[in-house]
């Protein structure tokens, strides 16, 4: 029940940034992904991972994603973005989310993660999409995982046609920038 009315005041925030109330906001929310290259639709696992939903709503609900692009896209792995303008420069953020790997979900094809450093508690805005399954990118007995939080439920076709833009370098990264930059115009939750 304390886990409950935590996740409740932790949205609290969303919904009035919104001018909604919570009761529009269902168990497993959906949020609209729409980039340059296209469309797609994540449904977020609240009841699995509800700090790292909580704060990827949060950065939903404050336009934090609009004009950041996906700035590491590596075919047969991921496509990850969320954190850097146009010219890959990484927006501030202000803390950091609590690691939530040991939640059950798996690093599975078209499944969502938060993007890390080394440090397990790093988490703060960018997100990766499976493109294959990443199993390596589980939890262990003897190291943190990554924590997924959500899956593509429609457009995992054009998740894969910006897993497949080709690359090159570009700002602190050596080869894993699209070439023609694939832009997140704007992350929209959706409402049933």
């Amino acid at each position: 029940m304390r886990s409950a009315i935590v996740l409740l005041s932790l949205l609290l925030p969303t919904a009035q940034v919104l001018g909604q109330d919570l009761s529009i906001i269902s168990a497993d929310p959906r949020v609209r992904v729409e980039t340059s290259a296209g469309d797609f639709v994540i449904e977020l696992d609240q009841g699995r991972a509800p700090l790292t939903v909580e704060a990827f709503l949060r950065n939903v609900t404050t336009g934090f994603y609009a004009g950041t692009v996906f700035h590491r896209v590596v075919s047969g792995f991921i496509a990850q973005g969320g954190g850097y303008t146009t010219d890959l420069m990484l927006k501030p953020t202000e803390g950091s989310v609590v690691n939530e790997s040991g939640n059950g979900l798996s690093n599975l094809r078209g499944t969502v993660g938060m993007a890390r450093t080394a440090e397990p508690h790093s988490g703060t805005t960018q997100f990766y999409v499976n493109l294959v399954d990443n199993l390596d990118l589980n939890p262990r007995p003897t190291r943190w995982g990554y924590t997924v939080f959500g899956t593509v439920v429609e457009g995992m076709d054009i998740v894969d046609e910006i897993g497949h833009a080709p690359t090159g370098a570009g700002g602190e990264f050596d080869r894993s920038v699209p070439v023609n930059p694939i832009v997140i115009e704007n992350v929209v939750l959706l409402i049933e």
